[in-house]
């Protein structure tokens, strides 16, 4: 493990943002650890470094149609300018697409939001020993907003900055109209309401109110396409909660189009595991959200 001396830390909030972005989260710890990604999604993983160190960790968004790239490159420029060497930059399926996003940290919707089919990755390195400081910068969209993401690691200098309150997701009793919503702003939403029998990926019985509404809204976007992604707690191995995470998804998508008439091709299911948790994985309640599955809309036809 590669561990930083103290030296200077870069603050994001010292870039210069694009007009009109309002900061939606941030956390910063004096002494904390990073998986530092090296490089694109090669087959097995995403090959990472685990550095220690300050990190801060800031998502901002942005209302309008500016493009991703329109967003990135004056903060890469900046990065750059700064006297940051870049270590790897890659941009939606460059970097692996749905693997390379759920390897690396994000932070939680709704605070920042990864389209899987449009986003811009960079990480960059400046100085050497002691005065080393790392940086990552993602960017992405939604149909009606600008998503950035910047991680620095290195020693603090400031206190830590305020994390944006969350809220609890709402589900659609029904119509569709609540989940559509989230789908389109948000591009993802959690469907908080399922329930799994007790180890088991068997989804329970019931009449769940997010499936109606998820089934609602895509029975009216029949060109619509939502890709099911299953989340774990951070007990047992990576290969394991991969695997249930996986196959509680397909327990959804089956459930989908067995009693709620949904179109075949316009699912997908997969899982992630332990990789993007929305909460602490210390405390039973923490658990408890990270245990989900999502529905994310993985078409923006």
């Amino acid at each position: 493990m590669f561990i930083l001396a103290p030296a200077v830390a870069l603050a994001a909030p010292d870039l210069s943002m694009p007009a009109g972005a309002v900061q939606s989260a941030g956390r910063a710890t004096t002494l904390d650890s990073y998986a530092l990604p090296l490089d694109v999604f090669q087959g097995g993983g995403v090959p990472m470094r685990q550095v220690e160190g300050a990190v801060s960790r800031t998502a901002w968004q942005v209302e309008g149609d500016a493009t991703t790239t329109a967003l990135y490159t004056p903060l890469r420029d900046q990065l750059i300018g700064d006297g940051f060497t870049p270590v790897v930059e890659c941009a939606t399926d460059g970097c692996g697409g749905f693997d390379f996003r759920y390897a690396i940290e994000v932070l939680p919707e709704p605070d920042m939001h990864v389209d899987l089919g449009d986003f811009l990755f960079l990480c960059a390195e400046r100085g050497t020993g002691a005065s080393q400081e790392f940086v990552t910068l993602l960017v992405s969209r939604s149909s009606q907003r600008g998503f950035i993401q910047i991680t620095t690691i290195g020693p603090a200098t400031a206190p830590p900055v305020p994390v944006a309150p969350q809220t609890a997701t709402a589900v659609s009793s029904g119509d569709g109209s609540s989940i559509g919503a989230q789908l389109e702003t948000r591009g993802a939403v959690a469907l908080d309401d399922l329930v799994f029998q007790t180890g088991s990926a068997q989804l329970g019985d019931g009449d769940f109110a997010s499936l109606r509404g998820l089934a609602a809204y895509l029975a009216g976007h029949p060109a619509a396409q939502v890709t099911l992604v299953g989340h774990t707690d951070a007990e047992g191995s990576l290969a394991a909660n991969i695997s249930l995470s996986e196959k509680r998804a397909r327990s959804v998508m089956e459930r989908l189009i067995r009693d709620f008439a949904v179109s075949p091709t316009q699912l997908s299911a997969d899982g992630v595991g332990f990789l993007a948790p929305r909460a602490s994985n210390l405390t039973e309640d923490g658990r408890k959200q990270n245990r989900r599955v999502e529905a994310m809309l993985a078409s923006t036809r």
